[in-house]
């Protein structure tokens, strides 16, 4: 006589139940959480693919003095704003053709959690402020909160080591890129200074 109660069959020699099924026990997925999961999708690839278009706007602004160099101040935002479009596009073909992210089996993640949206913001108005203080207050800075900010929102901890950090990476790229490469990356409050100013 089959049980009307109990556990439900377990998976095929394995002897642990199965996956929920669609009415939310054991079997299969849910469809609510896809649709969730979709539309989550979605506003993450706008927004990327938005963020891009800013980047690219944005860029067109900066000045670029005469120079015989092929690469100027305005190649690798450029190619960030290129990128971003372009992963942000990514995300919503994907996502409309079904191929929705999800957590891996042996992930330490909760599969019915949902976006973390305040992270998202954080990081997204950390970008903006980026690229507001690289023709104000200079390249080095921008890099430098950029760094600090996305380090710290995404937890890092005390607060000191990713504004050390970003500072030592601002500093060490405007030396790269603007000495070692020949690249006149604005250097604002550093103006003047040798090797960062390059």
């Amino acid at each position: 006589m089959p049980a009307t109660d109990g556990p439900a069959p377990a998976a095929s020699g394995t002897g642990l139940p199965g996956p929920p099924d669609s009415g939310g026990r054991l079997g299969g997925p849910g469809p609510g959480r896809s649709l969730l999961g979709r539309a989550e999708e979605y506003v993450i690839g706008a927004l990327i693919a938005g963020l891009g278009v800013f980047v690219l706007a944005d860029t067109a602004t900066i000045a670029v003095p005469g120079s015989s160099n092929a690469m100027g101040p305005r190649t690798f935002p450029y190619v960030v704003g290129a990128v971003l479009v372009g992963a942000g596009i990514a995300v919503l073909v994907a996502t409309a053709r079904g191929r929705v992210g999800a957590a891996e089996d042996g992930e330490d993640v909760d599969p019915n959690a949902g976006t973390d949206w305040r992270t998202v913001v954080q990081l997204v108005a950390v970008f903006l402020v980026h690229t507001w203080l690289i023709e104000r207050a200079g390249w080095p800075l921008a890099i430098a909160v950029l760094f600090a900010g996305a380090a710290w929102t995404l937890g890092a901890r005390p607060w000191w080591r990713p504004v050390v950090a970003g500072i030592v990476l601002a500093l060490v790229l405007q030396v790269v890129f603007g000495t070692g490469l020949g690249l006149s990356l604005p250097a604002g409050w550093l103006e003047g200074v040798p090797l960062i100013d390059g």
